[in-house]
């Protein structure tokens, strides 16, 4: 996938939640339109650069055509005895409103278990059960938003003369997330149901008598944010179960495409546990 149609895919994304009293965590809504992609896209980024900080360049370079925000730092390190003890991703400056904002960037991919738990917030789990929306939220409270009010990153700002107590927090939350087949049509309480953008099945459920009429396709990691309609390479079933099952015995769960009828695509996770 080209990086133009990778920055697409990151413009149609949505904040995760939009309610300031969930998580105390206020948001930095960027109310993004598809008439921010130009002809011609000048960022550039390594082949092998990992999704994370791919979001990290279309976000500076949609800050950067924008009217009213100013980067004044990004990924910048804070160090305790020469050890990095952490890093804040961005300081803009909000020009309208006079306000400098400590911006932190996530972008995730949850499923969503029932099983797991009474709490709807806690069923929100990674594609291989190995993170959850709670225990970023929690690193977010706990960790990285504090960085900002630590005695070594007041004494780093104080000597670029920028003032820790005058700056605003917010975080800038992408959320892709995949329910349950039989929960396609269910509203979840709390997220912006807008971040729903596919389902999850167990592997065995991938049978060729529910699936064999599709074709698919195996993105990796870097191309998850992009639409499937971009894509031009796709395979049948038959094809497409090997390489699944060599992602799946290795505990992983991979991203499906699937075009069906013609020109239907969807996003659907199968996953290993």
């Amino acid at each position: 996938m080209s990086i133009k149609q990778q920055y697409a895919g990151f413009l149609d994304s949505n904040v995760l939640w939009k309610n300031v009293s969930l998580f105390e965590l206020s948001q930095f809504d960027l109310q993004i339109s598809d008439d921010f992609i130009p002809n011609e896209l000048p960022i550039q980024i390594s082949e092998n650069e990992v999704l994370g900080k791919r979001v990290e360049h279309f976000f500076e370079y949609f800050i950067n055509s924008s009217k009213n925000y100013k980067i004044i730092l990004k990924n910048l390190q804070i160090f305790k005895d020469k050890i990095t003890i952490g890093e804040l991703d961005f300081l803009l400056e909000d020009q309208q409103q006079n306000q400098l904002l400590h911006i932190e960037l996530i972008y995730k991919f949850y499923l969503y278990d029932p099983k797991k738990s009474e709490s709807v917030l806690e069923r929100w789990i990674g594609p291989n059960r190995n993170d959850s929306l709670l225990e970023k939220v929690t690193k977010l409270k706990e960790k990285q938003l504090p960085l900002l009010y630590r005695s070594e990153t007041i004494t780093t700002l104080q000597k670029l003369d920028i003032e820790p107590n005058n700056i605003l927090q917010k975080v800038c939350f992408f959320g892709n997330l995949f329910v349950p087949l039989s929960y396609q049509n269910k509203k979840i309480s709390h997220l912006n149901n807008d971040c729903i953008v596919g389902y999850w099945i167990h592997s065995e459920e991938f049978t060729e008598g529910k699936y064999g009429s599709c074709l698919y396709y195996i993105p990796q990691k870097k191309d998850w944010v992009t639409d499937p309609k971009r894509n031009e390479i796709w395979y049948p079933f038959t094809s497409i179960l090997d390489k699944l099952n060599t992602q799946l015995i290795k505990k992983k769960s991979p991203l499906l495409w699937i075009k069906s009828n013609g020109d239907f695509f969807s996003k659907c996770f199968v996953v290993w546990w």
